[in-house]
């Protein structure tokens, strides 16, 4: 807060040793933090996979202190964690990964609220934060069961996480070498939102003609227009978190297609399509999904290689499934871990990094 002199965190572990001795106490370790050798009635946190919760501030209450803050360079290391070790676990569904690391990411952003931390590099974890974020919830995928991950509150922490990305940016000058591509991330996750547009419109021209931020530009313009083949093939090559962001808009674009396929084509007697030219239009996963999602908006088939457009068969009901987004996301990640796509030198665009905790 401007004239407020705000301290700075002084935490050097990812979860305080107050807070983890009381739910310790509380028995409220998620099964994430608790020590490998402690698997009883009375679970031990590891204070190497502790991670401090989030806590709504109450009214009246005294900030924490600074020994309860932990100071950018833990949080960054606390972000890289939770991509590294959490993200990626194979013994928890997406739903309870997402839920946990988007709960621990809200504390992370709250922690750097409460101190004086630079803005340069306060931006460097926000964006790192928010990458991670985008990915674990991009991951849940539209028809899995979400179990305790409730898409409401993580579109919320989405949004809340690129308000306090693009506030630190408004305060300070920087240098912020990533700021285009993360105002391009908002106006993806944002897609046809005219506000999402003016305000990306209102950033300063030198900053709109980067290319991250003119790549994102071009594909809400396809996606306003209804250009579908311009559309998905600038999804095809856009790079692994710009996919992320844009994945929430995949199922209504196809249906969108889909629509436009059937109001251009459709026939008393019915015209057909091949199913390959419809999976390579959408950029689908392969025939089956081409065969669902016909089926999906009332569309026969002809054996199982061929669409028919009947006049009055398409129809619409209830959420347009979005599919798996092999080819438009997980494609993309190469052979990477989330980690080291989040760290990347040639995504970070030249931001120095610490090196994770041994």
């Amino acid at each position: 807060m401007p004239g407020c002199e705000l301290p700075v965190g002084t935490c050097p572990d990812m979860c305080p040793a107050a807070e983890r001795a009381q739910r310790e106490k509380e028995r409220r370790l998620h099964r994430f933090e608790v020590a490998p050798e402690c698997r009883g009635d009375r679970p031990r946190a590891d204070p190497q996979r502790a991670v401090k919760e989030y806590s709504r501030p109450a009214a009246g209450k005294a900030r924490p202190p600074p020994s309860q803050l932990r100071p950018p360079s833990v949080l960054l290391a606390t972000v890289r964690y939770l991509a590294g070790q959490v993200a990626e676990r194979t013994d928890a569904s997406r739903a309870e990964v997402a839920s946990f690391v988007a709960d621990r990411l809200r504390a992370v952003r709250l922690d750097l609220a409460l101190q004086g931390a630079g803005d340069a590099e306060a931006a460097v974890v926000l964006e790192t934060a928010l990458a991670v974020l985008l990915a674990v919830v991009a991951r849940l995928g539209p028809d899995a069961a979400r179990g305790p991950a409730d898409p409401v509150l993580l579109q919320a922490q989405v949004q809340e996480g690129f308000g306090s990305l693009r506030r630190c940016y408004a305060q300070g000058a920087g240098p912020h070498p990533r700021q285009a591509a993360f105002q391009g991330l908002f106006l993806l996750y944002n897609l046809g939102s005219v506000e999402a547009l003016h305000e990306v419109l209102q950033l300063p021209a030198a900053l709109r003609a980067c290319p991250a931020l003119r790549t994102a530009l071009a594909v809400d313009s396809a996606f306003r227009e209804g250009n579908t083949a311009r559309l998905f093939r600038l999804l095809r090559s856009l790079p692994y978190l710009q996919s992320c962001a844009v994945r929430c808009h995949v199922g209504r674009a196809r249906r969108g297609a889909l629509a436009r396929l059937a109001r251009a084509l459709s026939t008393p007697k019915g015209q057909t399509l091949p199913l390959g030219f419809i999976v390579h239009l959408l950029a689908l996963d392969g025939a089956e999904e081409a065969r669902d999602l016909c089926q999906a908006h009332g569309l026969p088939l002809d054996g199982q290689e061929r669409v028919v457009f009947l006049r009055g068969r398409y129809t619409e009901e209830g959420l347009p499934p979005a599919g798996t987004c092999g080819v438009l996301v997980g494609s993309k990640l190469g052979g990477r871990t989330l980690e080291e796509v989040v760290m990347a030198e040639e995504e970070d665009e030249g931001v120095d990094r610490p090196k994770s905790p041994a």
